[in-house]
């Protein structure tokens, strides 16, 4: 039997893929031709004058805040409170078992009575023997001894009644009171310890006055004065905050050479956490962005760049400060470039936007 040669099967192969590859070019190039469109307002980044910041890294505190201790020796009975706790002022925050305070108050109370006993007998000996003596029965010298007797007996008891008075006062420092309305920050000792003066057991907080400290190089330094407004960015909290410089210190610490700053603030932060201080350095040109205009891709800080077409790029960029809704742009954008300014979110690459 004769066979066909092996050309006369390959031509019809050949045109087939060659029909095939037409299509998938065609169809290729009518999905390159038809991206998804969104609607999305945009506007082309032009640089401007801003202010200049010099920026110095700083902490919350509490401008009120004391170690609570005990002023007496003793186990400490109950601790009344836990971290975290708000308390008012006068608040009983733990007790000090009293047993040895009890025993000296006892102790007081019987020499109180029998100071009191022996003043008794000896105002009887002296008003006796002043009698005696106006009837010259007894000697002067007899006389003035009685009466110092008596003056003594007096004296002892006075002691007496004020030392009853001091060990009953010590009662009171038993129970350890909130001194100002708080938080209760730290519990640095438990139920049973042995409180000491000087060895604190709670710590306490007024979270309604808090400060920024901060320390700044003497350029900065030079230029602040008290009062001054300065804004502070607090991790948690959008956009800036307003602060007032309360304290400039006169010294620089040795080792830093740079000086303490601190900032009233008027906030609902916690304590520790950290801030940015703003302080004002001039001004600077510089590009800003909307803040609803950056997104956060994979980690991922950027935003939308559209090209001539309105085709949508997410290009990386590096941020610097906060204010007024906006952001600065570091590095990533140039002038002129038109940016996706909100519902970044509703975006991908290769859309094209309109709006």
């Amino acid at each position: 039997m004769m066979h066909p040669p092996a050309h006369a099967y390959l031509a019809p192969l050949v045109l087939a893929l060659t029909l095939t590859a037409c299509g998938a070019q065609e169809e290729g190039a009518k999905t390159a031709a038809a991206p998804r469109v969104v609607q999305a307002p945009s506007a082309v980044v032009q640089a401007q004058d801003a202010p200049a910041y010099a920026v110095t890294p700083g902490t919350v505190v509490a401008e009120e805040s004391i170690k609570v201790a005990s002023r007496l020796m003793g186990y400490i009975r109950d601790i009344a409170v836990v971290e975290g706790q708000s308390v008012k002022a006068g608040q009983r925050l733990f007790t000090i078992d009293p047993l040895d305070i009890e025993g000296a108050v006892e102790q007081a109370r019987l020499g109180l009575n029998q100071a009191e006993n022996a003043l008794k007998d000896a105002k009887a000996d002296y008003d006796r023997y002043a009698n005696l003596h106006k009837e010259e029965v007894v000697t002067r010298q007899q006389y003035e001894k009685m009466k110092l007797n008596y003056e003594i007996a007096v004296s002892r008891a006075a002691q007496a009644k004020a030392g009853l008075t001091t060990a009953q006062g010590q009662m009171r420092y038993a129970t350890v009171a909130a001194p100002f309305a708080g938080v209760v920050t730290q519990k640095l000792a438990n139920e049973g310890d042995i409180a000491a003066p000087g060895h604190p057991v709670l710590v306490l907080e007024n979270p309604a006055r808090l400060q920024v400290q901060t320390a700044v190089p003497e350029s900065v330094f030079k230029t602040l004065t008290a009062g001054q407004t300065v804004d502070i960015e607090v991790d948690g909290q959008t956009g800036s905050l307003k602060s007032r410089i309360a304290r400039l210190s006169p010294a620089a610490d040795p080792m830093t050479h740079t000086y303490l700053v601190k900032l009233d603030l008027q906030a609902k932060v916690k304590s520790g956490t950290f801030a940015r201080v703003l302080f004002p350095a001039g001004q600077t040109r510089s590009l800003r962005v909307p803040q609803t205009a950056l997104q956060n891709r994979a980690g991922i800080i950027g935003v939308f760049v559209l090209n001539a077409q309105g085709i949508a790029q997410y290009r990386m960029v590096r941020t610097g400060t906060i204010s007024n809704n906006s952001v600065e742009i570091l590095s990533g954008l140039n002038a002129g470039d038109r940016v996706v300014t909100d519902q970044a979110a509703t975006i991908n690459n290769g859309d094209q936007v309109k709006g």
